[in-house]
């Protein structure tokens, strides 16, 4: 579990809340055995229907006999989605909770005949302080002019150069991650590491190549790539929710004319237009256009 002592246990009917300093969630649920009985039933029942036992037809085997024939894993995560959704909406509801991802459920407690003990880990978003960030960028200009000597001038006068749209952008990015102070949940950064090395194994397989060899080949190991991956993922969620904060902040707006230019953008790939233009997917659209449209308000303060 996370390094921060955790603090501000609430007990509610069911469950214990701990929270961290840096957002980290943890749900600490105690079961009734005899729930955890009637949701295995009711899951061998479910997968039961699908299951041919010997000597009986398909559907129709006593519930013991589905117990035997089900893989015990199989049997125990189908009888916890049975359980917990509930207890998690209840806790959350209870304790006006806002997580930022899904949990991760853990078994800390499964003896035979006693209360079983699950814990949640979560996390929500902390308040973020902006301070006065449009006056360190407003101060861009002065500070990272790019100057270089005057050709053909004895006394090598320093002339100065405008800095690109893309030099403009970095800088903007740098002053906000270094002057806005953000602590973010280390169970959501570790879901950033995970999501980014998974698409990084997916284009190795498809390149042929395996883990190993492509560490090879680029001179790291498995730990130092991860702790690189940390620092990417902290910078970037960082960089979200500080655009983020500011774009509610100053009201940005972004139409729906914007949602539907930007995917009719992807309409060469009919099969990803499909896949943008459903509710949940332009909420998300919505949401990088606002960004969008904060970094460029602030590359014009420069």
């Amino acid at each position: 579990m996370p390094a921060n002592k955790l603090s501000n246990n609430e007990k509610a009917k069911d469950a214990v809340i701990a929270r961290s300093d840096d957002g980290t969630i943890q749900i600490t649920f105690t079961v009734p055995f005899t729930d955890i009985e009637k949701a295995r039933n009711d899951a061998a029942n479910q997968l039961g229907k699908d299951i041919v036992v010997p000597g009986f037809r398909k559907g129709n085997a006593p519930i013991q006999k589905v117990l035997e024939s089900i893989p015990e894993n199989t049997l125990l995560e189908k009888s916890l989605s049975l359980i917990l959704p509930n207890l998690l909406s209840e806790a959350i509801k209870k304790h006006n909770l806002k997580p930022a991802i899904y949990p991760k459920f853990e078994l800390l407690k499964t003896n035979e005949g006693e209360d079983w003990q699950i814990r949640a880990v979560t996390c929500e978003i902390l308040p973020i302080e902006l301070g006065d960030y449009k006056k360190e960028i407003t101060g861009l200009a002065r500070t990272k002019s790019i100057w270089t000597p005057q050709k053909g001038k004895k006394d090598e006068k320093e002339s100065h150069k405008e800095m690109s749209r893309a030099e403009k952008e970095q800088e903007v990015i740098k002053v906000l991650i270094n002057t806005v102070k953000v602590k973010i949940a280390k169970v959501l950064i570790d879901e950033e590491v995970n999501s980014r090395l998974s698409k990084l194994l997916e284009r190795i397989e498809k390149l042929g190549l395996n883990l190993e060899g492509y560490l090879a080949s680029i001179g790291k190991t498995a730990q130092s790539l991860r702790s690189e991956y940390e620092a990417q993922s902290q910078s970037a969620l960082a960089l979200d929710l500080i655009l983020t904060e500011i774009a509610k902040i100053e009201k940005i707006q972004v139409g729906k004319n914007d949602v539907d230019e930007a995917i009719s953008a992807s309409k060469a790939d009919p099969g990803l237009a499909k896949e943008l233009d459903t509710p949940e997917r332009r909420q998300f659209i919505e949401v990088i256009l606002k960004r969008r449209k904060v970094l460029d308000n602030l590359i014009s303060l420069t």
